[in-house]
């Protein structure tokens, strides 16, 4: 059971992280460089390929999965264990995961979904955004971006502490 575990943590893991770093530092600066078809990649990947529900299972998927192998590895929550160097260190970097995946819940997701509703609605109008639709868009590409950057961190920085906990004594 604990090699499906770790197998579980470390493939959602590396793609959640991936995926919000690749968003962070590619996808949203190019999708506000380039203005409304941006607008349409952005509608593409949320209405389409779910991009925002693939990030939230494989965000859950890694959480529960790493909540498991922490309560397994610290003998469940032994006070000598959680207190070690390589206890605090998982949790340090539990507590950076946790803090992303809320950020993904409740703001990310609802603002990749209303820009990706707003652009299929003009996509199926057949016409270009109003300067309303346009204003709204940019503010929350912005919003997006911020928070996006914000997860990138957070999920780097708990993958650090997690990539070497094990070595601090």
């Amino acid at each position: 059971m604990l090699p499906l575990l770790r197998i579980a943590h470390i493939v959602s893991g590396a793609f959640w992280v991936g995926s919000i770093v690749f968003i962070a530092a590619f996808l949203v600066p190019k999708i506000r460089k380039v203005g409304a078809p941006g607008g349409a990649v952005m509608g593409h990947l949320t209405q389409v390929r779910f991009l925002p529900q693939w990030l939230l299972a494989a965000g859950l998927v890694t959480l529960l999965s790493g909540l498991a192998l922490y309560w397994h590895v610290s003998g469940g929550l032994q006070t000598a264990w959680v207190h070690s160097g390589t206890g605090t260190f998982f949790t340090i970097g539990a507590t950076l995961a946790i803090l992303a995946i809320i950020l993904g819940v409740t703001v990310n997701s609802p603002t990749a979904k209303r820009v990706g509703a707003i652009m299929a609605a003009r996509s199926a109008a057949g016409g270009p955004p109003s300067s309303e639709e346009l204003g709204q868009i940019q503010a929350l590409q912005i919003r997006l971006a911020r928070v996006t950057v914000a997860a990138a961190v957070l999920l780097v920085g708990a993958t650090m502490a997690m990539a070497v906990a094990r070595y601090i004594p």
